[in-house]
């Protein structure tokens, strides 16, 4: 069986599968993106000019973490630093670059999307992306793969030698799987702030923020250092240790979203009880279903 293609000619022109992968998934994260603006009511004119701040934030933090978590094998060849066509972009990287980017452009140019709510909007499209991502990123560029295996549904991948660990696969079936729950419950928590006040989302968005972001965080961070414990990780790697440590951190500070984002819906049902109109008025405006 032949590696897993990573590159192809256009008459003269190389195109890396790597690349033209994560094109089509950036395309898609912005167009869903907009898409759950749109449902929300907020303004969309804005977000080209943002994402591609978050693009260009996106692969200088995720190449950047890559490059110093594996640093000796770029010390005989400095130039390959540069060479992002052949893979080598950290998840966790990106994220740190990139949400701060994000946020600070996103204040400017749509002020009335707080930076909570925003969080929410953006983790089912962080999820979904990295679903897709990982089938046209990771799994179409050299070194793809995870450990040697010699069962059936190993793959072959270019620079690896033996069947290996179609990882790039598992971790795109894991993410769908964070995409739907997320999914859930947003909308769980559209009904709850309906049921609550009996206002629809798109009106009203003074519901406390923060659980679809918190839920995100926590199983991707899990999901992180569970796939690189069982199959990424070789002993002694900094790089390994670093994915695992920020994995743990990031769940670690998805549970604590998640618990203060409990505490305000308390507060505020306490509050919205307490000035919710009477059941008897007719023509309550409904809750939509959701804004996947």
């Amino acid at each position: 069986m032949r590696p897993v293609p990573v590159a192809f000619h256009i008459g003269p022109l190389v195109v890396h599968t790597y690349g033209l992968g994560l094109a089509v998934t950036f395309w898609f994260a912005y167009r869903y993106f907009e898409r759950r603006l749109r449902a929300q009511g907020y303004p969309t004119e804005w977000v080209l000019g943002f994402f591609i701040w978050v693009l260009v934030a996106a692969i200088v933090g995720a190449r950047a973490m890559h490059v110093l978590a594996t640093l000796p094998s770029y010390r005989s060849d400095p130039l390959q630093v540069f060479a992002v066509w052949q893979g080598g972009l950290s998840s966790f990287g990106g994220l740190i670059l990139a949400i701060p980017t994000g946020v600070v452009v996103a204040r400017r140019r749509c002020p009335q999307l707080g930076f909570g709510r925003a969080m929410d909007l953006v983790a089912p499209v962080l999820a979904a992306a990295w679903s897709m991502g990982r089938l046209l990123g990771p799994q179409l560029m050299v070194a793809g793969g995870g450990h040697p295996t010699g069962q059936w549904f190993g793959m072959y991948y270019a620079d690896q030698v033996g069947r290996r660990l179609p990882v790039p696969i598992f971790q795109a079936i894991e993410d769908a799987a964070i995409f739907c729950v997320l999914i859930y419950v947003e909308r769980r928590t559209i009904r709850r702030a309906t049921a609550t006040e009996g206002l629809t989302p798109m009106a009203d968005a003074r519901y406390p923020a923060g659980t679809v972001i918190g839920t995100g965080m926590t199983l991707w961070g899990i999901e992180r250092v569970v796939d690189e414990k069982l199959w990424l990780a070789y002993p002694g790697q900094l790089g390994d240790v670093l994915v695992e440590a920020a994995g743990i951190a990031l769940a670690i500070a998805g549970v604590i979203v998640l618990l203060r984002a409990r505490s305000r819906w308390r507060h505020w049902e306490d509050g919205a009880g307490s000035r919710a109109p009477d059941h008897r008025t007719p023509e309550r405006p409904s809750a939509p279903a959701g804004v996947a």
